[in-house]
């Protein structure tokens, strides 16, 4: 796929980026080259390679989700918060609806 600078003004208002005659010129080949390297990916055997999200492995490292119930340290004390809210109910805060 051959980009043009018609292309690139045309990306660079669906991006909102603002571009001289000139930028567009200078960025066609560039958008150009990048597209050919796409293009290089595409034709890269993939099968049976697992997809992934990241080049190195990602372990989460999760903790037991407990409330802590020492009332010096957090939790345990849902009734004395919600006891400086305006409006409570069911043990949350009551907010008004908001639509725009």
């Amino acid at each position: 796929m051959a980009v043009d600078i018609p292309t690139v003004k045309k990306i660079a208002s669906l991006a909102r980026i603002a571009i001289t005659e000139a930028e567009a010129a200078r960025i066609a080949p560039e958008l150009d080259n990048i597209m050919g390297w796409i293009e290089q990916l595409g034709e890269v055997d993939t099968t049976g390679v697992a997809p992934m999200t990241a080049v190195t492995p990602n372990h989460l490292r999760l903790r037991a989700d407990v409330v802590n119930a020492d009332p010096l340290t957090g939790g345990g004390i849902r009734d004395a918060v919600l006891a400086n809210a305006p409006q409570a109910e069911h043990g949350f805060f009551t907010v008004p609806k908001v639509i725009e």
